[in-house]
């Protein structure tokens, strides 16, 4: 074998060959200082940046609780429905979720993803008589040639379940929020706000060491020995270490005095114009968290924002740029996938006039609108959202 000679040559030249790079001691320190940030998928977004991040916590919460709290109208181009199996399904999606739970659980899928899947029970006419929200961490479009969906894949453990999307009515509906660069899948807030996350964690995680050394920086111990000897010996060293993790570390310690043998002083060390900085860096940060949610920074109760003029004006503002386009996207999806079921041509959609926070600009808008007198009845129904009042009237 040819590999065989070259191996006998080796071993008659006598010779032992060492190979090493020469940038080895540079590759060494190459990771030394640099910032480790935190994985970018869904699982470990959610882990700490909704379990563990009290800011994305409360806003994720903030949106979804309020989306879903937001109540829903059935209509046509004819009339509104009282009365509808849509209506019926919606109130009741499952026999473990109502329909706070199950909205709730969808929109925050959505939040923390970019991606919803909500999965339709069907009878044997076709009619689905329940909803189940689906982990979308746990789930996996299957591309067709065409580069449309042809399935979804849903994994637990090793098990896998095939939902097949092919044919005219979808057994899942997947809603998702724009992506500029993927065909399939949403950008979540969580993923536009995970360096701002990373930061905020940081920031806790040192003000919480802090507080385990006594809320305070270390000190130096600087040993004045005889005739210039300044060391310590191993067991002289070890038994001071000891002494210092075991009295004088950890918030029970605080202030407790240090008795130092001969030879050995205490220097304190006060507070760096950057660690003086560092409560600032994580109120920027938490704002930034805020931000990418679209969440007014006074509603979560982060300090040094003026943007608006009082609570409620934030409030109002919350609820008109995120919560009611947030509602009205994901009503108007399940509406029309609820719609192909059956082949009704109806519409979901929130009822603003039962939105306590846009109260004041309803009633504003109704009263401008009543006051126009060149508009027919029916016009001004159809500019509040209304059917017109001809055709509920003939029904």
């Amino acid at each position: 074998m040819a590999f065989d000679f070259f191996k006998r040559r080796s071993e008659e030249a006598g010779a032992i060959e060492s190979k090493a790079s020469a940038a080895g001691p540079v590759i060494a320190y190459h990771g030394a200082g640099r910032v480790a940030w935190s994985a970018r998928d869904t699982v470990s977004l959610t882990r700490s940046g909704f379990a563990g991040n009290p800011v994305g916590f409360r806003a994720v919460k903030l949106i979804a609780e309020a989306a879903a709290s937001v109540p829903l109208v059935l209509q046509n181009h004819q009339q509104r429905y009282e009365k509808h199996a849509f209506l019926q399904l919606v109130a009741t999606p499952n026999g473990s979720q109502g329909r706070a739970e199950f909205f709730e659980a969808l929109f925050g899928q959505l939040l923390l993803s970019g991606d919803a899947y909500v999965e339709a029970v069907t009878s044997e006419g076709g009619a689905p008589f329940e909803m189940h929200v689906l982990r979308s961490d746990r789930m996996k479009v299957v591309p067709g040639t065409d580069g449309w969906p042809v399935a979804y894949e849903y994994a637990v453990g090793a098990r896998k379940h095939r939902f097949d999307v092919s044919g005219d009515v979808p057994s899942v509906c997947h809603i998702k929020s724009f992506h500029p660069q993927d065909d399939h899948y949403g950008l979540s807030p969580m993923q536009a706000a995970a360096t701002a996350l990373d930061v905020h964690n940081s920031a806790s995680r040192w003000s919480k060491a802090l507080l385990d050394n006594a809320a305070r920086p270390s000190g130096a111990i600087v040993v004045h020995g005889k005739d210039g000897n300044a060391t310590l010996g191993p067991e002289q060293f070890q038994r001071l270490q000891d002494e210092m993790e075991a009295y004088h570390q950890g918030a029970k310690n605080a202030g407790r005095p240090m008795l130092l043998e001969g030879g050995l002083d205490w220097k304190p060390m006060g507070f760096s114009p950057s660690d003086m900085e560092f409560q600032k860096t994580k109120e920027s940060a938490a704002r930034e968290i805020a931000i990418a949610f679209g969440v007014p920074p006074m509603l979560l109760g982060i300090p040094g924002d003026a943007t608006y003029a009082n609570y409620q004006e934030a409030n109002r503002a919350f609820y008109r740029q995120v919560v009611v386009p947030l509602a009205s996207k994901v009503a108007g999806k399940i509406g029309d996938w609820l719609a192909q079921h059956t082949g009704e041509a109806v519409e979901l959609k929130p009822d603003l006039d039962q939105v306590a926070a846009l109260a004041v600009e309803r009633d504003a808008q109704w009263a401008r609108v009543s006051s126009a007198d060149f508009l027919t009845v029916d016009e001004k129904r159809a500019l509040l959202g209304l059917p017109p009042l001809s055709a509920e009237a003939s029904t």
